[in-house]
């Protein structure tokens, strides 16, 4: 059995295209719900060391509490910026998958077809329409 983890949020749309496409490939993942449940401190900075990313790439912009905060100042500290995250889960960009072939943030939720052990099962298209699998299950160019 695929172990897969998504850190979702299910009022956004490139989270639920990222279920989609997870579950396209015949695997239920264990689903974190990361406003209900957020990740702690280290949990935060082993997703973060995993993807290889800066914390700052991890924050996103447009919701209210970065503008409150006036996170767009480069003075902030890494520590900083994980404490503004931890008291306000909305920070965290998402979704984030993790599989054993990787961690990634999955903008665009076809990004996670990269970390995926099994092979889509058949066609998918994104809710708007866009389609990102063929009929014959192998990802469009």
């Amino acid at each position: 059995m695929t172990d897969i983890t998504i850190y979702h949020n299910p009022a956004c749309g490139t989270s639920r295209n990222t279920l989609a496409l997870i579950r396209n490939s015949g695997v239920e993942p264990t689903i974190i719900l990361y406003l209900e449940t957020p990740p702690n401190r280290e949990q935060l900075k082993a997703l973060i060391s995993a993807m290889g990313i800066s914390v700052r790439s991890l924050l996103r912009k447009n919701v209210e509490p970065y503008e409150q905060l006036g996170l767009a100042e480069e003075s902030f500290s890494d520590e900083q910026l994980f404490e503004a995250m931890l008291s306000y889960p909305i920070l965290i960009n998402r979704p984030i998958v993790v599989s054993r072939l990787g961690t990634r943030l999955c903008r665009p939720s076809e990004v996670v077809l990269d970390i995926l052990p099994d092979a889509q099962q058949g066609a998918f298209s994104k809710e708007d329409g866009e389609k990102v699998i063929g009929d014959d299950g192998k990802r469009m160019v």
